[in-house]
């Protein structure tokens, strides 16, 4: 609880910099701010690091192939994803470079093939290879494919090992974390958040009501980012784009499957469709779906594996009748509605606001794992 944790005073702030969430990209964050020598409280309104978004999605380390030029999905990604392997490799965190193929099962899909591609080498991503489908099969009997595009720097990670890594890194540096304590409202003290004064009041709710002050606050709060940053009366935080849920079903195969690598199909509006990924032992599943929902519900429907079956039998035409399983679920936060085009991510940043020290993230979905070292230097350059 907020209350048991014993803060140092820094100069007319109770803490030099709160963070609202404790998933992986606020742990990144706080990891960054600490090594940095500031003074950092993490506060959760749940009782462990991590228990949403960052807990719930395919564990994939991406490569950075699919978004625009310039945006800060492709950037931070590509990025991102040599700071993750390093960090992997430093710490001892569970991960391996697996390589995906993105499968191509009509003719008329090798152009998209070929569009990703360029996509990919505008982005940074210059090791995709395009495969005939004698390439393809070579690699994967089993797929049905004529042709597809090999991703080698694709892997996998222990999602829960690495945010275990983050929180250790940033509690050796003075970092501390308060679960159980959700934040409820924030207002801008005079002068901003600047050296010296300014700064942020920050009220939560838990076994008691408390008020803390900061310097810098940062919004991290994955599902909650919207609503929290709009519960205020600063003008900026009537802007406040609201948060909307992308829930994403996933089906593990019940039994081994015949691939190495992780298997996607051609990108789909929304997503990038129900492809098979391997866990760290092996074993295969499928998703996420899209199932626009209003609120944090979990449980899979196991009447949704119908449609899995016809998406992955594009791709794995032997899949077995009576073969998936109901698995897990995630919630995406999204900027943006169904049949919109994609958002970036978004730095709710003074620039926007005019308040110094206040830092939002909102929309921050996949490749937000692999993105999360990169994403938290981008955060550090704009305190």
């Amino acid at each position: 609880m907020l209350h048991q944790v014993p803060l140092a005073k820094t100069s007319m702030h109770d803490i030099e910099t709160l963070i609202i969430g404790a998933g992986v990209v606020g742990l990144a964050i706080a990891r960054k701010q600490a090594m940095a020598g500031q003074d950092v409280l993490v506060v959760e309104k749940n009782d462990i690091i991590g228990s949403e978004t960052s807990a719930r999605n395919s564990e994939v380390i991406h490569a950075g192939i699919y978004y625009p030029k310039d945006s800060f999905k492709a950037r931070l990604c590509v990025e991102g994803k040599h700071l993750l392997y390093a960090h992997c490799a430093s710490h001892g965190v569970p991960h391996k470079r697996l390589g995906k193929l993105i499968v191509a099962s009509h003719p008329d899909q090798i152009p998209t093939l070929q569009s990703i591609r360029e996509k990919a080498a505008a982005n940074g991503v210059d090791d995709l290879r395009l495969l005939t489908e004698d390439e393809t099969l070579a690699l994967e009997p089993d797929l049905g494919a004529v042709a597809s595009l090999h991703s080698p720097s694709t892997g996998i990670i222990d999602s829960h090992a690495y945010m275990l890594s983050l929180q250790g890194d940033a509690e050796a540096h003075g970092c501390q974390i308060a679960f159980n304590t959700a934040a409820q409202s924030w207002e801008a003290l005079g002068g901003g958040g600047g050296e010296g004064g300014g700064g942020f009041r920050v009220c939560f709710s838990g076994d008691v009501e408390m008020v803390l002050t900061c310097r810098n606050l940062i919004i991290s709060g994955g599902l909650h980012s919207s609503v929290f940053a709009s519960a205020s009366a600063a003008p900026a935080a009537q802007n406040v784009r609201p948060t909307l849920f992308a829930k994403g079903n996933y089906f593990r195969l019940n039994g081994r499957a015949p691939f190495s690598h992780l298997i996607y199909p051609v990108p789909e509006p929304g997503g990038l469709g129900v492809h098979l990924t391997l866990d760290m032992g092996g074993q295969a599943r499928f998703g996420p779906d899209v199932e626009w929902v209003d609120g944090l519900e979990y449980e899979v429907d196991p009447r949704r594996g119908d449609k899995f079956y016809a998406a992955i039998r594009s791709y794995w035409p032997n899949l077995p009748d009576g073969s998936l399983e109901p698995d897990y679920s995630g919630i995406r936060p999204k900027l943006v509605g169904p049949g919109e085009p994609a958002a970036d991510f978004r730095f709710w940043t003074p620039q926007d606001h005019g308040l110094p020290g206040l830092v939002g993230l909102f929309g921050i979905e996949s490749p937000g794992l692999t993105a999360s070292l990169a994403i938290a230097n981008h955060v550090h350059t704009l305190l």
